[in-house]
């Protein structure tokens, strides 16, 4: 009887990781190039009370034993990197990933990070850099007398500005290049909607938007989050119920307990 008091206890810690996942999709479904987490659970040992195979008679065997499972526990959460929305901002800055890969910024200890947010901004020294001040690899700097609203990015990553030296044409002042991995759900989420490699990710491998496999980008657009609303609120339904039906599981435990206590009376 104590088992099953155990057992719907795990499953109520369960479903309460489930809501705080489906809680934290939903808090970010306005966040540019986030990607949504999906929790994987799997099931406890196994109490056996009876080995499949164990000899009935002289001739047979039973053909299936008696296992008592002992609950669930949350074994993973993954990054779905399905392709968000893009979204037409009209912003010179905006840059939004169509296909697979990621930007690469500085962080400000001198590693690297990856994101998908491509609301980029110009600083005090012409450099483009994320909302926090990362600086996007490799590195633009803008000529400092050139003229905003000439700014450009072609499909192929080729950032291009006009100047009041070169009149009417445009020179090419950078390369925009893309990163992917072999395994992206490995990546560790730090923050700031920047990832990190980690050993299960592997290695960055770069290379130019629009060949060899990367995705193109699309200037003045941003990705929205890939969070389906709807789809969260039928989660957290589920997940509740689930939750209640392990409370239940708990009171109904505690309910026969009583009555095994009462039965002296």
């Amino acid at each position: 009887m104590v088992r099953s008091l155990w057992t719907a206890a795990a499953g109520m810690i369960g479903q309460q990781f489930n809501i705080d996942t489906i809680a934290n999709n939903l808090s970010n479904v306005n966040t540019t190039g986030f990607k949504k987490n999906r929790p994987d659970f799997e099931d406890l040992l196994y109490q056996t009370l009876k080995v499949a195979g164990t000899p009935a008679t002289e001739f047979t065997l039973v053909p299936t034993g008696i296992q008592v499972g002992l609950g669930v526990k949350a074994a993973s959460t993954q990054k779905i990197f399905s392709q968000g929305s893009p979204q037409n901002t009209g912003n010179l800055n905006d840059v939004a990933i169509f296909g697979e890969g990621f930007f690469r910024v500085l962080l400000y200890d001198g590693s690297y990070g990856y994101t998908r947010d491509g609301a980029f901004k110009i600083d005090q020294n012409a450099q483009i850099v994320t909302s926090d001040g990362y600086r996007l690899v490799p590195e633009v700097i803008l000529p400092e007398d050139f003229i905003a609203e000439s700014l450009a990015i072609t499909k192929d990553g080729r950032i291009t500005v006009k100047t009041p030296r070169t009149g009417t044409d445009s020179i090419q002042v950078g390369q925009m290049e893309l990163y992917r991995f072999i395994n992206p759900a490995g990546l560790q989420a730090v923050g700031e909607n920047i990832f990190k490699v980690s050993p299960a990710s592997g290695d960055a491998i770069a290379g130019q938007p629009a060949r060899d496999g990367m995705g193109q980008v699309m200037h003045q657009f941003l990705e929205m989050s890939n969070v389906s609303v709807a789809q969260e609120m039928v989660n957290m339904i589920v997940a509740q119920r689930a939750y209640e039906f392990n409370s239940k599981a708990i009171q109904t435990s505690d309910t026969m307990l009583g009555i095994a206590a009462n039965l002296k009376r």
